[in-house]
């Protein structure tokens, strides 16, 4: 039976952090994935460019029903080491918008990066390998492989660390593996839903907006206190881009959002203007000064204003800005798993001690990155809580 001091399950952003650390500090270590190829969701992310951190992370940024278990680690692993680790590798990257940053090349540098700091470390890397079993003894795990996709049985660890992500883009073999191997040793795992995922609509509405797909807004999204300012896109399906993102990490079923698609704007103000500026133009045609045209005819229509602005009451005139400004629709659902790129939930933090990612009811085991139930905005903060739960963990096992 071959033995290791550290098996790390998954070798995505944490789990590749996590080994390259704990190698560093003298460790053998053994990283193993069930995928043919180390860090495909890297590989993908960021349109191919790997949005790998965010200037403005902090604990604010994050979702879990423990706001304060994230502050340790993003202290302790900031976005300015990943930042320091990118340049010492010679990665040249730049800042989008709202602190995202990206490789100015591909995201394979990111992965690329990883591999050569677990190489520097000595870290083992087997991939093809499906873990099937896991069990505690007084020396520590012994876990079983598939097939005995290792060539050479089952093996044992000191310190197992589970970095095998959410149940997000099952295609590209996204499990729940993580959850189930945690309830097996007794820690609880919370609520798990889809993240950072395009939101859908009933089938008459969607007949209603069908015009629209592919139109693009800025807009402010708002779900109960939190609201969002980014871009939000019509789709065939509902709503998606940015904002609609990041909303759906606090929309739940039955709820409504409200969508200002002028958002800092008086509409009501700005129309009775035009009105008096010149009241013979039609209202979609001064709509469209401000809005997607195919957008601006719909409102117009949806809200039984085809006229001229000089035949519109004030009444009218308000709820065409309502419309604008104040749309409140309750989406049927969400895309799901599918185009999810996160997952929301995940393992208790309350059985996680914060500095360590150590599971305090079972010494030797580590949760760290999505499998977590620590979840951020869209715009690396995803990735910053993986570097920095990856990284404590390394210094622990």
């Amino acid at each position: 039976m071959q033995s290791f001091d550290v098996v790390v399950i998954g070798a995505g952003a944490a789990g590749m952090m996590c080994a390259a650390e704990a190698g560093k500090r003298g460790r053998s270590v053994l990283v193993l994935d069930h995928a043919a190829a180390p860090g495909e969701k890297i590989r993908i992310s960021g349109g191919g460019r790997c949005n790998f951190t965010n200037l403005h992370a902090a604990p604010a940024n994050f979702v879990s029903a423990n706001p304060h278990f994230c502050i340790s680690a993003l202290r302790r692993y900031t976005q300015r080491d990943v930042i320091a680790l990118v340049e010492r590798h010679g990665i040249a990257w730049h800042e989008k918008t709202l602190g995202q940053l990206f490789c100015d090349g591909s995201s394979r540098q990111i992965i690329d990066m990883l591999l050569a700091e677990m190489g520097r470390a000595g870290v083992t890397l087997r991939l093809s390998s499906k873990v099937d079993s896991v069990e505690r003894d007084a020396d520590g795990f012994v876990l079983g492989l598939a097939h005995e996709a290792s060539g050479g049985g089952p093996l044992r660890c000191r310190s197992l660390v589970v970095a095998t992500g959410g149940r997000s883009i099952p295609k590209m073999g996204a499990t729940g593996f993580g959850y189930d191997l945690a309830a097996r040793f007794g820690l609880e795992v919370t609520e798990t839903r889809p993240a950072l995922v395009p939101l859908t609509f009933e089938p008459a509405l969607l007949e209603r907006l069908k015009p629209l797909a592919g139109i693009a807004v800025d807009a402010e999204i708002g779900c109960g206190r939190t609201r969002f300012r980014e871009a939000m896109l019509f789709t065939h399906r509902g709503l998606s881009g940015p904002s609609i993102l990041q909303i759906s990490s606090y929309w739940r079923e039955g709820q409504e959002i409200e969508v200002s698609m002028l958002p800092g704007t008086d509409m009501f103000d700005w129309l009775r203007a035009a009105r008096v500026a010149n009241g013979r133009r039609a209202l979609h045609t001064v709509l469209s000064e401000a809005l997607p045209k195919r957008l601006a005819q719909t409102i117009a229509e949806a809200e039984g204003a085809a006229g001229n602005l000089a035949d519109l009451s004030d009444k009218v005139l308000r709820r065409v800005a309502d419309a604008v400004n104040g749309w409140r629709v309750r989406p049927a659902g969400s895309e799901g798993y599918r185009t999810a790129e996160v997952t929301l939930g995940g393992v208790d933090t309350a059985g996680l001690d914060s500095r360590t990612m150590e599971a305090k009811a079972v010494p030797g085991l580590y949760f760290i990155g999505e499998v977590v139930d620590v979840t951020g905005w869209l715009g690396g903060y995803n990735f910053q809580w993986a570097w920095s739960s990856g990284w404590c963990a390394g210094q622990a096992v």
